[in-house]
């Protein structure tokens, strides 16, 4: 079995929420947030896969269009090669807030479908994210949590950033 780093996208990734992007609705708005390239990079090396798990409830809202979501991912990926660092794999919920569907989180589908898919133990893996939702999916799932950012929640682990949350799993 295979051991994975589940990334939130938004606020772990790249940034959302600040003075240069509200929201990554286009490729030109995505910006990796310090430290990802080069943490992504160590998980790899050291033979986590690593996936993305984002909610995009832009889509359903209608404020971008799928295939506009794969161009900001291709970039985002893109952008993450630049610094050796690769993703093996995206999943995202493009549903509206509150829709009900299985698959947003905090609901943990989207992490069982990508450990299905790639032989993943969830226990020997982890969810990095920056919000509650994220944490709730990656327990739900059986997975180890880390949330980042300035506040502490419902998490195992708590860090200012996805390098320095990285540096941790590698030792532990």
């Amino acid at each position: 079995m295979n051991k994975a780093v589940f990334l939130d996208r938004d606020g772990v990734i790249n940034e959302v929420l600040t003075k240069r992007v509200k929201f990554v609705n286009k490729p030109e708005q995505m910006y990796l947030l310090e430290g990802v390239g080069e943490g992504i990079k160590m998980l790899n090396d050291a033979n986590f896969l690593v996936f993305v798990v984002t909610n995009q409830g832009g889509v359903g809202l209608g404020y971008m269009k799928e295939e506009m979501l794969k161009k900001v991912h291709e970039k985002m990926k893109k952008d993450i090669n630049e610094y050796g660092g690769k993703i093996d794999d995206i999943i995202y919920c493009p549903h509206k807030p509150h829709a009900g569907c299985a698959c947003r989180k905090p609901e943990p589908e989207m992490l069982h479908t990508l450990a299905n898919k790639h032989q993943v133990s969830l226990k020997e893996s982890y969810m990095i994210g920056d919000r509650d939702v994220d944490i709730m999916a990656g327990k739900q799932a059986g997975a180890k949590t880390i949330l980042i950012g300035d506040e502490e929640g419902l998490a195992d682990k708590h860090f200012p950033s996805l390098y320095e949350a990285a540096e941790w799993i590698i030792a532990h």
